[in-house]
């Protein structure tokens, strides 16, 4: 196999969002505006929550792409303006295709909010083709339970595939075009190689340790971006703590993007329909 270059390495900078939550947004911002498709990555704190100091976003519309939010520790619990309503708990995923349209809210669980806690997760958009931009929202609530787990032989590495495949394990989750998202765990001085093919645009976040990428260190709160000139990405622990990072990659859609807040669309015309759509209340009311 063919190793991709790191063309990139930068730190994903301090934010807030939402009702004030604490955030590191590796993208969009002044290292990088999207890596097509992907639109947007979040670092949900860690942040360690006293009772009553939990916050959450607020109720707030989507159009044209997908929110893929992964739980690490805490409680979110959701709501849109369709009726739908679940809970995501340390390490279930949501996989939520916007489409035409939604008012919805992710907020801090009942627990979290009475007992305190740490709140760690991320979320990550996913931009949608102009064909699927305006299909009927839907949900992919996944448990734990249900995100299938690889491990190598030495079982010095272990993946939470959330979407694709790797190590001879698919992912459970469906996908409007090839996304590859893997949690991975190398234990130190284990090494990694992922296949992915050299059209798609391909990216690692470090959540913790340090790791080397096709020999390029990286540590904690870090983006990597791959070039397209080789087969695969590998990567190792050289060092003597756990590594856990995020490894993403997709299809480029290769179509116009025009962005405005929650909306993402192909043109400036169906941006204000679609700001037009919401005011209406046509994406529904969430109170």
């Amino acid at each position: 196999m063919t190793y991709r270059s790191v063309t990139k390495v930068f730190r994903a900078a301090p934010s807030h969002d939402g009702d004030g939550v604490a955030l590191r947004r590796a993208f969009p911002g002044a290292d990088l505006m999207d890596l097509d498709p992907f639109l947007l990555l979040d670092h949900l704190g860690p942040t360690s929550l006293a009772p009553g100091e939990a916050r959450g976003f607020p109720p707030h519309p989507h159009r044209g792409f997908e929110t893929v939010t992964y739980l690490l520790d805490g409680e979110m619990e959701h709501r849109d303006s369709w009726g739908n309503h679940g809970t995501l708990r340390p390490g279930d995923v949501q996989w939520m295709t916007a489409g035409s349209g939604l008012v919805h809210s992710e907020l801090p669980g009942e627990a979290l909010v009475r007992e305190g806690g740490t709140l760690h997760g991320f979320q990550l958009w996913v931009n949608l083709p102009k064909r699927d931009k305006m299909i009927p929202p839907r949900y992919q609530d996944t448990p734990s339970s249900a995100i299938p787990v690889a491990r190598n032989l030495a079982a010095t590495v272990t993946a939470k595939v959330v979407a694709g495949e790797t190590l001879g394990v698919k992912g459970v989750i469906e996908t409007r075009i090839p996304i590859l998202y893997l949690h991975l765990t190398l234990e130190p001085g284990s090494r990694f190689e992922q296949a992915i093919p050299k059209t798609r645009s391909a990216f690692a976040y470090v959540i913790e340790g340090t790791g080397e990428f096709n020999d390029v260190a990286v540590g904690d709160n870090q983006v990597v971006l791959f070039d397209h000139g080789g087969e695969g990405v590998r990567i190792a622990n050289p060092g003597a703590a756990r590594l856990s990072l995020l490894l993403i990659a997709g299809e480029p859609i290769g179509q116009p993007v025009a962005r405005y807040g929650p909306f993402v669309m192909n043109s400036k015309e169906e941006l204000v329909q679609a700001v037009d759509d919401y005011q209406q209340g046509r994406m529904g009311v969430l109170g």
